[in-house]
């Protein structure tokens, strides 16, 4: 997967980037690290084209819900006025287009519902995957960025460690004495 090495590319540009001492802190190229995150954006799961294609189609069901709704309506109050001559007509006509338009709302509202539940079920899937991605890559990286910087200060320690031991022992000459004693004891014997 390509997210996948230019996570890691991310992850070497960091690695091999110049440190500022005693800081923690590290110099990096902006543009370089911009550069791969639009290459990430453009690479991420097709989940997020699906969303928005979801979301489009329910805007269209719903358009298409909303029309059909309105032709029903439409259609109901033209057979009502062609029935108003007659009381029982009308009486009927105005109870069926009743029913109709009762029928219409609670199809579009159960569309709608689904239509929700539908969209809602997918973000929260692609939901759990970004925080799967999130906790898989991230973290590690992270994680190991921390280790990095924890063997480095380790290693800059016992470097400062060994040189202030030679510094002692140049001090005291190897043999334990310190060094302007020993010069003194060779001037005695010389």
């Amino acid at each position: 997967m390509k997210v996948l090495e230019l996570l890691e590319e991310i992850e070497e540009i960091v690695d091999t980037a110049s440190g500022f001492p005693l800081t923690g802190k590290i110099m990096v190229d902006a543009q370089e690290l911009l550069e791969i995150v639009r290459e990430i954006r453009l690479e991420l799961p097709d989940e997020i084209q699906q969303a928005q294609w979801i979301k489009n189609e329910r805007e269209r069901i719903i358009a298409e819900a909303k029309k059909e709704y309105e032709a029903v309506i439409a259609d109901a109050k033209r057979q009502a006025e062609a029935l108003v001559e007659n009381d029982d007509i009308t009486v009927k006509a105005k109870m069926r287009a009743d029913e109709l338009m009762r029928v219409t709302e609670e199809t579009a509202k159960q569309l709608k519902m689904s239509t929700y539940d539908y969209v809602d079920s997918i973000l929260f899937n692609f939901q759990e995957k970004m925080e799967q991605l999130n906790s898989l890559y991230f973290a590690d990286m992270f994680g190991t960025l921390e280790k990095t910087f924890t063997d480095i200060n380790a290693t800059l320690a016992n470097n400062r460690d060994e040189i202030k031991d030679m510094a002692y022992r140049t001090q005291m000459n190897e043999d334990g004495v310190p060094q302007e004693a020993s010069s003194s004891r060779q001037q005695e014997n010389g």
